[in-house]
């Protein structure tokens, strides 16, 4: 089923157009699934907690298109930010039938007492909140007999390396979540799938521009718009699981297969 096809019955059954809420939905690849949806012609909620690059983000998909693109500022990091957002959406009589878990963050460091905070704040980001998201809004898809969940996991979330330590394991467990999620969630007519790219040129990564651009040019690094486009098409068929690109393929088991004194040598070099 191509995506206007899609749409179209969407508009057929419900008499409206889908309702997108994307977390993370200001910039890099949150900002890319709201590009996609907006030329397929959804209305969305963007939350995030970059204000002005928020802002940006509504002023650029309204322009020439007669969608409604919602900006809501907030901090998912926080204990709370599941059930706020699901009582913001119910006190504006917003109801999503595509929730994208996207917001994230990621660091290269040796896990210390330093950087606990951090580590506290991606755990939250990429488990507590997203999970308590998939409850809170599955609940009302289940009640209604529709729906589509994704959750980004990663590539990482099989690699288990020195230096990403929270990363990977955080990753993991969404892949996990998510595709047992699939399942108990199928019997309700909703879909949930969970993305697992390998390296994406977005700003997560904080690469310098050029080293972005090499990597895309010799085709380590996917693109934005690529990823989103092969998520939403396996959302639509309501695939279990998108891990897109050959590196998915053979670094893994690359990486597994690396002598343990050999990545030593590597941590120490590159830490």
């Amino acid at each position: 089923m191509n995506h206007p096809k899609w749409l179209n019955r969407f508009e057929e059954v419900h008499g409206r157009k889908p309702l997108a809420l994307i977390t993370g939905g200001s910039s890099g690849m949150g900002l890319g699934y709201a590009r996609q949806l907006a030329d397929m012609g959804c209305d969305m909620v963007l939350v995030s907690n970059q204000e002005m690059e928020l802002q940006n983000a509504v002023a650029e998909l309204k322009q020439g298109r007669t969608i409604q693109v919602i900006a809501h500022y907030q901090d998912l990091a926080i204990e709370t930010a599941a059930e706020d957002l699901l009582a913001y959406c119910q006190a504006e009589n917003l109801q999503v039938d595509i929730l994208i878990n996207n917001a994230g963050m990621f660091f290269f460091e040796e896990l210390t007492p330093d950087n606990e905070a951090k580590a506290l704040t991606m755990m939250r980001l990429h488990i507590f909140t997203p999970t308590r998201l998939c409850i809170l809004f599955g609940e009302e898809m289940k009640r209604r007999g529709y729906g589509y969940i994704i959750n980004m996991s990663s590539m990482a979330a099989k690699l288990p390396c020195p230096g990403i330590t929270i990363y990977s394991a955080t990753k993991a467990y969404l892949k996990s979540f998510g595709k047992s999620l699939y399942f108990e969630m199928r019997p309700y007519n909703v879909g949930v799938t969970t993305v697992c790219p390998a390296a994406i040129a977005t700003p997560l990564y904080k690469l310098k521009p050029s080293l972005l651009k090499l990597g895309v040019n010799i085709g380590l690094i996917g693109t934005p718009q690529w990823l989103v486009r092969k998520a939403l098409k396996g959302m639509i068929r309501r695939k279990r699981v998108v891990k897109p690109g050959f590196m998915n393929i053979y670094l893994p088991p690359l990486i597994a297969a690396l002598p343990k004194s050999l990545v030593n040598v590597l941590w120490k070099k590159f830490k």
